[in-house]
């Protein structure tokens, strides 16, 4: 039976364990000896509705790495639900390519391709959630700390897509997930009791607050995002006038312990929400977090496309 890759909470917690274990071997491998040609032979189809860096990169040397190829393909080309309807480029789309990777506004729109594709969907972002983020994010988190046990993740600033996905990762996997933003910019409240009920299971706590020098306090992790996502940028202004309290800054950092790391998924606003001291700094993990786009998306890959 086809599977797709289409948001954290299809997954079960056993399934994303072994994926974590899956992209930490995968990363071994590859800078012990390279990897094993475990994709030779398969395509990736990569439809683009918006500007990528990591998620077009991360897959398209993760296939090479793996021995297939990658297939870029741009907004113009398809124009996915106005030139041609998603049904159409989904089922057409599958009988060139081994599997679909999508980066699209529109969450319906990645849901339709898996539901019309006949080879597996992979969500490389929607308006809703960023799942391959999320598992690159908790695989760095695991690489780091060598365990998810007894974790505290504390997410500061806009309950967007990013945090959704972390959100689901953590409730998921056993992580403690605290997140502090403005009135308004929470996480759906939808999201937020499928995740409570899925963290009781897994003997975790998540939270809600205002108030961000509350959120670091007993944080392993501080995450942060931009202020302003794609797609916002009407809102812009109104989010500049809100969002500074909840700066990530050597200020705020000093409230938490001094083994806590931070991360941000990128592109950063430097200055704005982070600042050029912490993002460089010592407790960064804002790199190795990007590089693991890489090894993670590996994993989700050959989880897919390769031979069982």
């Amino acid at each position: 039976m086809k599977r797709d890759f289409l948001a954290i909470n299809d997954y079960t917690k056993t399934h994303l364990e072994e994926l974590l274990n899956l992209a930490l071997s995968l990363k071994k491998e590859y800078f012990a000896q390279g990897n094993l040609p475990l994709l030779k032979g398969k395509v990736l189809g990569m439809v683009f509705n918006k500007p990528s860096l990591r998620t077009r990169i991360s897959f398209d040397m993760a296939m090479r790495h793996l021995g297939g190829d990658a297939l870029f393909i741009s907004p113009s080309e398809i124009g996915l639900g106005k030139r041609e309807s998603i049904a159409d480029v989904a089922r057409v789309l599958a009988g060139y390519v081994s599997g679909i990777m999508a980066r699209v506004f529109e969450h319906e729109h990645v849901v339709e391709l898996a539901r019309w594709s006949s080879v597996p969907v992979i969500n490389g972002l929607s308006d809703y959630n960023h799942p391959c983020q999320a598992f690159a994010d908790v695989f760095t988190i695991f690489e780091h700390f060598g365990t998810l046990d007894d974790l505290n993740v504390a997410y500061v600033g806009d309950g967007n897509n990013v945090a959704l996905s972390l959100l689901h990762a953590c409730a998921r996997l056993g992580v403690n997930f605290t997140i502090a933003s403005p009135e308004e910019y929470d996480i759906k409240p939808s999201t937020w009791s499928e995740a409570e009920e899925e963290s009781r299971k897994n003997g975790c706590s998540i939270k809600q607050l205002r108030i961000p020098q509350d959120a670091v306090v007993d944080a392993d992790v501080v995450y942060t995002d931009t202020w302003t996502s794609m797609g916002q940028e009407e809102e812009s202004k109104k989010r500049e006038k809100l969002f500074p309290p909840y700066q990530v800054n050597s200020t705020l950092l000093k409230l938490a312990k001094p083994t806590t790391m931070v991360m941000h998924c990128l592109p950063a606003h430097r200055g704005q929400e982070i600042t050029n001291e912490v993002a460089d700094g010592p407790q960064s993990l804002l790199f190795i977090q990007a590089h693991n786009r890489l090894h993670a998306q590996k994993a989700i890959l050959v989880d897919l496309l390769g031979e069982k």
